[in-house]
Protein backbone atom coordinates (compact mmCIF):
# COMPACT_ATOMS: atom_id res chain seq x y z
CA UNK A 1 0.00 0.00 0.00
CA UNK A 2 3.21 2.64 0.36
CA UNK A 3 2.68 5.46 -1.75
CA UNK A 4 -1.08 4.54 -3.26
CA UNK A 5 -3.44 6.86 -3.29
CA UNK A 6 -7.13 5.67 -1.48
CA UNK A 7 -10.10 7.92 -1.76
CA UNK A 8 -12.86 7.38 0.83
CA UNK A 9 -16.31 8.73 -1.07
CA UNK A 10 -18.61 9.48 2.07
CA UNK A 11 -17.08 10.73 5.34
CA UNK A 12 -19.91 9.82 7.78
CA UNK A 13 -19.00 7.21 10.80
CA UNK A 14 -18.11 4.67 8.62
CA UNK A 15 -15.70 6.11 6.04
CA UNK A 16 -14.53 7.98 8.85
CA UNK A 17 -13.40 5.43 10.80
CA UNK A 18 -12.13 3.66 8.31
CA UNK A 19 -9.94 6.15 7.18
CA UNK A 20 -8.57 6.52 10.49
CA UNK A 21 -8.06 2.51 10.44
CA UNK A 22 -6.15 2.84 7.16
CA UNK A 23 -3.56 5.82 8.02
CA UNK A 24 -2.51 4.48 11.30
CA UNK A 25 -1.62 0.78 9.71
CA UNK A 26 -0.55 2.63 6.26
CA UNK A 27 0.45 6.13 7.41
CA UNK A 28 2.74 5.91 3.65
CA UNK A 29 -0.63 5.86 1.65
CA UNK A 30 -2.67 9.15 0.55
CA UNK A 31 -6.06 9.01 2.14
CA UNK A 32 -8.55 11.91 0.00
CA UNK A 33 -11.97 12.21 0.95
CA UNK A 34 -15.10 13.20 -0.82
CA UNK A 35 -18.74 14.18 0.32
CA UNK A 36 -21.77 15.89 -0.90
CA UNK A 37 -21.12 17.99 2.39
CA UNK A 38 -19.14 20.81 2.24
CA UNK A 39 -19.24 21.16 6.16
CA UNK A 40 -17.95 18.08 5.99
CA UNK A 41 -15.18 17.88 3.86
CA UNK A 42 -13.06 20.97 5.65
CA UNK A 43 -14.49 19.19 9.04
CA UNK A 44 -11.99 16.11 7.92
CA UNK A 45 -9.30 18.18 6.48
CA UNK A 46 -9.09 20.22 9.64
CA UNK A 47 -9.07 17.49 11.90
CA UNK A 48 -6.85 14.84 9.81
CA UNK A 49 -9.51 12.57 9.00
CA UNK A 50 -7.67 12.81 5.54
CA UNK A 51 -4.69 14.09 3.62
CA UNK A 52 -6.70 16.21 1.14
CA UNK A 53 -10.12 16.93 -0.56
CA UNK A 54 -9.68 17.10 -4.31
CA UNK A 55 -11.66 19.77 -6.25
CA UNK A 56 -13.86 17.80 -7.60
CA UNK A 57 -15.61 13.91 -7.65
CA UNK A 58 -13.84 13.44 -10.87
CA UNK A 59 -10.13 14.56 -9.96
CA UNK A 60 -10.27 12.41 -7.37
CA UNK A 61 -10.98 9.61 -9.11
CA UNK A 62 -8.80 9.98 -11.74
CA UNK A 63 -5.82 9.69 -9.10
CA UNK A 64 -6.77 6.99 -7.27
CA UNK A 65 -5.60 3.93 -6.98
CA UNK A 66 -8.22 2.40 -4.37
CA UNK A 67 -11.91 3.96 -3.77
CA UNK A 68 -14.38 2.99 -1.71
CA UNK A 69 -17.78 3.90 -1.28
CA UNK A 70 -18.94 4.40 2.11
CA UNK A 71 -22.30 5.90 1.20
CA UNK A 72 -25.75 4.39 0.92
CA UNK A 73 -26.79 1.49 -1.65
CA UNK A 74 -28.41 3.93 -3.91
CA UNK A 75 -25.61 6.18 -3.70
CA UNK A 76 -22.61 4.12 -4.62
CA UNK A 77 -24.71 2.63 -8.12
CA UNK A 78 -25.21 6.38 -8.49
CA UNK A 79 -21.41 6.28 -8.45
CA UNK A 80 -20.25 3.37 -10.02
CA UNK A 81 -22.04 5.00 -13.27
CA UNK A 82 -20.40 7.95 -12.82
CA UNK A 83 -16.66 6.12 -12.62
CA UNK A 84 -17.54 3.99 -15.66
CA UNK A 85 -17.69 7.32 -17.95
CA UNK A 86 -14.07 8.17 -16.53
CA UNK A 87 -10.68 7.72 -17.43
CA UNK A 88 -9.16 5.78 -14.35
CA UNK A 89 -6.22 4.22 -13.38
CA UNK A 90 -5.76 0.81 -14.73
CA UNK A 91 -5.79 -1.19 -11.93
CA UNK A 92 -8.14 0.65 -10.19
CA UNK A 93 -9.77 -1.19 -7.29
CA UNK A 94 -13.41 0.00 -6.02
CA UNK A 95 -15.29 -1.25 -2.89
CA UNK A 96 -18.12 -0.14 -0.57
CA UNK A 97 -19.68 -0.93 2.79
CA UNK A 98 -23.27 -1.31 1.74
CA UNK A 99 -25.72 -3.23 4.24
CA UNK A 100 -27.00 -4.54 0.87
CA UNK A 101 -25.13 -6.45 -1.29
CA UNK A 102 -27.04 -7.80 -4.51
CA UNK A 103 -28.16 -4.67 -6.25
CA UNK A 104 -24.70 -2.92 -5.98
CA UNK A 105 -22.85 -6.49 -6.97
CA UNK A 106 -25.25 -6.70 -10.00
CA UNK A 107 -24.56 -3.23 -10.89
CA UNK A 108 -20.98 -4.40 -10.55
CA UNK A 109 -20.75 -6.89 -13.52
CA UNK A 110 -21.15 -3.63 -15.75
CA UNK A 111 -18.17 -2.37 -14.94
CA UNK A 112 -15.12 -1.66 -16.64
CA UNK A 113 -12.66 -1.64 -13.08
CA UNK A 114 -12.59 -4.50 -10.04
CA UNK A 115 -14.54 -4.36 -7.93
CA UNK A 116 -15.18 -6.23 -4.61
CA UNK A 117 -18.41 -5.28 -1.82
CA UNK A 118 -17.87 -5.53 1.55
CA UNK A 119 -20.15 -4.88 4.77
CA UNK A 120 -18.73 -3.54 7.99
CA UNK A 121 -21.13 -5.46 10.84
CA UNK A 122 -20.50 -1.96 13.23
CA UNK A 123 -22.11 0.81 14.24
CA UNK A 124 -22.49 3.43 17.00
CA UNK A 125 -24.89 5.74 18.84
CA UNK A 126 -22.91 8.52 17.34
CA UNK A 127 -22.73 9.42 13.56
CA UNK A 128 -20.98 12.09 11.13
CA UNK A 129 -17.36 12.58 10.62
CA UNK A 130 -16.22 13.95 14.22
CA UNK A 131 -17.57 10.50 15.52
CA UNK A 132 -14.97 8.84 13.70
CA UNK A 133 -13.15 5.97 15.87
CA UNK A 134 -10.45 3.75 14.70
CA UNK A 135 -11.45 0.61 17.34
CA UNK A 136 -15.39 1.09 15.70
CA UNK A 137 -14.45 -2.59 13.82
CA UNK A 138 -12.28 -4.13 16.46
CA UNK A 139 -13.20 -7.82 16.41
CA UNK A 140 -16.45 -7.26 14.45
CA UNK A 141 -17.19 -9.38 11.46
CA UNK A 142 -16.22 -7.35 7.82
CA UNK A 143 -18.49 -9.92 4.95
CA UNK A 144 -16.60 -9.74 2.16
CA UNK A 145 -18.80 -10.21 -1.04
CA UNK A 146 -16.75 -11.01 -4.03
CA UNK A 147 -19.30 -12.79 -7.13
CA UNK A 148 -17.21 -11.56 -9.55
CA UNK A 149 -14.32 -13.52 -8.09
CA UNK A 150 -11.59 -10.74 -8.24
CA UNK A 151 -8.17 -12.25 -6.90
CA UNK A 152 -7.61 -8.73 -4.96
CA UNK A 153 -9.42 -9.86 -1.79
CA UNK A 154 -6.20 -9.92 0.31
CA UNK A 155 -5.36 -6.58 -1.07
CA UNK A 156 -8.91 -5.07 0.45
CA UNK A 157 -7.72 -7.04 3.58
CA UNK A 158 -4.81 -5.94 3.79
CA UNK A 159 -5.67 -2.31 3.43
CA UNK A 160 -8.19 -2.84 6.12
CA UNK A 161 -5.51 -4.25 8.57
CA UNK A 162 -6.10 -1.44 10.91
CA UNK A 163 -9.41 -2.27 12.05
CA UNK A 164 -8.82 -5.13 13.27
CA UNK A 165 -11.69 -6.35 12.22
CA UNK A 166 -12.50 -10.44 11.44
CA UNK A 167 -13.68 -11.04 7.83
CA UNK A 168 -15.94 -13.50 6.23
CA UNK A 169 -16.52 -13.65 2.45
CA UNK A 170 -20.06 -14.72 1.36
CA UNK A 171 -22.10 -14.39 -1.96
CA UNK A 172 -24.30 -11.28 -1.99
CA UNK A 173 -27.29 -13.60 -1.78
CA UNK A 174 -26.43 -15.24 1.14
CA UNK A 175 -25.28 -11.79 2.49
CA UNK A 176 -28.61 -10.23 1.99
CA UNK A 177 -30.69 -12.87 3.01
CA UNK A 178 -28.69 -13.66 6.44
CA UNK A 179 -28.70 -9.81 7.46
CA UNK A 180 -32.59 -9.56 6.27
CA UNK A 181 -33.50 -12.02 9.01
CA UNK A 182 -30.46 -11.15 11.77
CA UNK A 183 -31.00 -7.05 11.09
CA UNK A 184 -33.44 -6.14 8.64
CA UNK A 185 -36.49 -7.70 10.12
CA UNK A 186 -35.87 -7.38 13.34
CA UNK A 187 -35.74 -3.14 12.79
CA UNK A 188 -38.58 -3.36 11.01
CA UNK A 189 -40.47 -5.54 13.71
CA UNK A 190 -39.33 -2.63 16.58
CA UNK A 191 -40.16 0.08 14.56
CA UNK A 192 -43.67 -1.47 13.71
CA UNK A 193 -44.26 -2.31 18.17
CA UNK A 194 -43.29 1.45 18.82
CA UNK A 195 -45.92 2.46 15.95
CA UNK A 196 -48.37 0.69 17.40
CA UNK A 197 -47.50 1.81 20.97
CA UNK A 198 -48.34 5.29 19.52
CA UNK A 199 -51.51 4.69 18.48
CA UNK A 200 -52.57 2.94 21.40
CA UNK A 201 -51.21 6.02 23.58
CA UNK A 202 -53.77 8.08 21.79
CA UNK A 203 -56.62 6.19 24.06
CA UNK A 204 -54.72 5.18 26.50
CA UNK A 205 -52.13 8.19 27.43
CA UNK A 206 -50.78 6.47 30.84
CA UNK A 207 -49.44 3.55 28.55
CA UNK A 208 -46.29 5.88 27.61
CA UNK A 209 -45.61 6.30 30.90
CA UNK A 210 -45.27 2.58 31.65
CA UNK A 211 -43.49 1.85 28.61
CA UNK A 212 -40.16 3.75 29.59
CA UNK A 213 -38.80 0.79 30.81
CA UNK A 214 -38.49 -2.88 28.96
CA UNK A 215 -40.71 -1.81 25.98
CA UNK A 216 -37.89 1.51 25.17
CA UNK A 217 -35.11 -1.06 25.79
CA UNK A 218 -36.75 -3.93 23.31
CA UNK A 219 -37.68 -1.11 20.64
CA UNK A 220 -33.82 0.72 21.15
CA UNK A 221 -33.24 -0.56 17.38
CA UNK A 222 -36.10 1.50 15.97
CA UNK A 223 -34.45 4.86 17.10
CA UNK A 224 -32.28 4.32 13.81
CA UNK A 225 -31.67 6.85 10.86
CA UNK A 226 -34.70 6.53 8.92
CA UNK A 227 -33.62 7.64 5.46
CA UNK A 228 -30.64 4.75 6.35
CA UNK A 229 -33.60 2.73 6.67
CA UNK A 230 -35.65 3.42 3.68
CA UNK A 231 -32.89 2.48 1.64
CA UNK A 232 -31.85 -0.92 3.33
CA UNK A 233 -35.10 -1.94 2.76
CA UNK A 234 -35.80 -0.87 -0.77
CA UNK A 235 -32.47 -2.71 -2.19
CA UNK A 236 -33.23 -5.46 0.01
CA UNK A 237 -37.27 -5.55 -1.06
CA UNK A 238 -37.01 -9.08 -2.30
CA UNK A 239 -35.82 -11.11 0.32
CA UNK A 240 -37.52 -9.31 3.17
CA UNK A 241 -40.79 -9.78 1.74
CA UNK A 242 -40.63 -13.54 2.07
CA UNK A 243 -38.72 -12.95 5.94
CA UNK A 244 -41.96 -10.90 6.78
CA UNK A 245 -44.64 -13.51 5.26
CA UNK A 246 -42.59 -16.06 7.36
CA UNK A 247 -42.88 -13.60 10.37
CA UNK A 248 -46.86 -13.45 9.72
CA UNK A 249 -47.36 -17.13 9.36
CA UNK A 250 -45.66 -17.27 12.83
CA UNK A 251 -47.79 -14.67 14.26
CA UNK A 252 -50.94 -16.14 13.12
CA UNK A 253 -49.99 -19.48 14.21
CA UNK A 254 -49.78 -18.07 17.68
CA UNK A 255 -53.17 -16.24 17.24
CA UNK A 256 -54.87 -19.89 16.59
CA UNK A 257 -53.22 -21.10 19.69
CA UNK A 258 -54.57 -18.72 21.96
CA UNK A 259 -58.04 -18.70 20.20
CA UNK A 260 -57.57 -22.71 20.65
CA UNK A 261 -56.24 -21.98 24.32
CA UNK A 262 -53.27 -24.26 23.32
CA UNK A 263 -51.22 -23.74 26.83
CA UNK A 264 -48.50 -26.36 25.80
CA UNK A 265 -47.97 -25.09 22.57
CA UNK A 266 -47.70 -21.77 24.01
CA UNK A 267 -45.33 -22.87 26.75
CA UNK A 268 -43.66 -24.87 23.93
CA UNK A 269 -43.02 -21.10 22.03
CA UNK A 270 -41.32 -19.54 24.72
CA UNK A 271 -39.43 -22.47 25.51
CA UNK A 272 -37.55 -22.93 22.22
CA UNK A 273 -36.88 -19.17 21.88
CA UNK A 274 -35.50 -19.00 25.87
CA UNK A 275 -33.30 -21.86 24.98
CA UNK A 276 -32.17 -19.95 21.43
CA UNK A 277 -31.79 -16.92 23.34
CA UNK A 278 -29.39 -18.47 25.48
CA UNK A 279 -27.13 -19.70 24.05
CA UNK A 280 -26.25 -16.65 21.63
CA UNK A 281 -22.62 -15.24 22.30
CA UNK A 282 -22.44 -12.16 24.51
CA UNK A 283 -21.59 -8.79 23.25
CA UNK A 284 -20.11 -10.37 19.59
CA UNK A 285 -19.97 -7.49 17.62
CA UNK A 286 -22.79 -8.72 14.71
CA UNK A 287 -25.48 -7.59 12.21
CA UNK A 288 -27.03 -5.04 15.15
CA UNK A 289 -24.70 -3.34 17.05
CA UNK A 290 -24.49 -4.86 20.52
CA UNK A 291 -25.90 -2.63 23.32
CA UNK A 292 -22.80 -2.54 26.48
CA UNK A 293 -25.40 -2.44 29.05
CA UNK A 294 -23.90 -3.17 33.02
CA UNK A 295 -26.96 -3.22 35.43
CA UNK A 296 -26.18 -2.39 38.96
CA UNK A 297 -28.30 -2.97 42.39
CA UNK A 298 -27.71 -0.30 44.65
CA UNK A 299 -29.44 0.71 47.93
CA UNK A 300 -32.19 3.69 47.51
CA UNK A 301 -29.75 6.08 49.51
CA UNK A 302 -28.18 9.63 48.70
CA UNK A 303 -25.17 9.81 46.56
CA UNK A 304 -25.00 6.56 45.14
CA UNK A 305 -25.16 7.56 41.57
CA UNK A 306 -22.35 10.15 42.29
CA UNK A 307 -20.24 7.55 44.23
CA UNK A 308 -21.00 4.78 40.73
CA UNK A 309 -19.81 7.23 38.56
CA UNK A 310 -17.01 8.88 40.73
CA UNK A 311 -15.04 5.63 40.98
CA UNK A 312 -15.85 5.25 37.10
CA UNK A 313 -13.92 8.58 36.98
CA UNK A 314 -11.06 7.54 38.72
CA UNK A 315 -10.33 4.56 36.75
CA UNK A 316 -11.15 7.01 33.46
CA UNK A 317 -13.85 4.44 32.42
CA UNK A 318 -15.98 6.54 30.06
CA UNK A 319 -19.79 5.91 29.88
CA UNK A 320 -22.37 7.23 27.31
CA UNK A 321 -25.90 6.94 29.18
CA UNK A 322 -26.75 6.46 32.51
CA UNK A 323 -30.43 5.39 33.32
CA UNK A 324 -32.50 4.39 37.23
CA UNK A 325 -34.54 1.74 36.41
CA UNK A 326 -36.60 1.52 39.89
CA UNK A 327 -35.41 3.37 43.01
CA UNK A 328 -37.84 3.35 45.68
CA UNK A 329 -38.25 3.68 49.23
CA UNK A 330 -36.49 0.86 51.41
CA UNK A 331 -35.59 -1.91 48.46
CA UNK A 332 -32.82 -2.08 45.62
CA UNK A 333 -32.95 -0.15 42.74
CA UNK A 334 -30.91 -1.00 39.60
CA UNK A 335 -28.42 1.45 37.61
CA UNK A 336 -28.29 0.81 34.19
CA UNK A 337 -25.23 2.42 33.05
CA UNK A 338 -23.85 1.88 29.23
CA UNK A 339 -20.44 1.74 27.87
CA UNK A 340 -18.72 2.21 24.53
CA UNK A 341 -16.97 -1.29 24.24
CA UNK A 342 -16.69 -4.72 25.72
CA UNK A 343 -13.64 -3.50 27.21
CA UNK A 344 -14.77 -0.77 29.27
CA UNK A 345 -18.12 -2.49 30.37
CA UNK A 346 -15.97 -5.39 32.09
CA UNK A 347 -13.19 -2.75 33.33
CA UNK A 348 -16.59 -1.21 35.21
CA UNK A 349 -17.40 -4.34 36.66
CA UNK A 350 -14.42 -5.15 38.01
CA UNK A 351 -13.98 -1.44 39.12
CA UNK A 352 -18.01 -1.48 41.05
CA UNK A 353 -17.65 -4.66 42.93
CA UNK A 354 -13.64 -4.27 43.82
CA UNK A 355 -14.67 -0.82 45.77
CA UNK A 356 -17.94 -2.00 46.75
CA UNK A 357 -20.47 -5.08 47.96
CA UNK A 358 -22.95 -3.87 45.10
CA UNK A 359 -24.25 -6.59 42.52
CA UNK A 360 -23.46 -5.68 38.79
CA UNK A 361 -24.93 -7.75 36.35
CA UNK A 362 -24.41 -8.04 32.04
CA UNK A 363 -27.51 -9.16 30.63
Amino acid sequence: MTGKTIMIVGLGLIGASLAKCIKIDHPDTQVIGWDYSDSTKRIAKKIGIVDEIPHSFEEGAKMSDVIILATPVSISIDYLNQLSSLSLKENLLVSDTGSTKKDIMQQAKEMPFDFIGAHPMAGSHKSGVTAADENLFENAYFIITNDRHINRVEELTQLYSGTHAKYVELTSDEHDEVTAMLSHLPHIIASGLVNQADAFNQEHPRAKQLAAGGFRDITRIASSDPKMWTDILMSNRTTLVQELDDWQKQMSQVKQWLLSKDSDAIYDFFERAKETRDQLPIHQKGSIPAFYDLFVDVPDKPGIIAEVTGLLGEANISIINLKILETREDIIGVLQVSFKNDHDLLQAKECIESHTDYVCRIQ
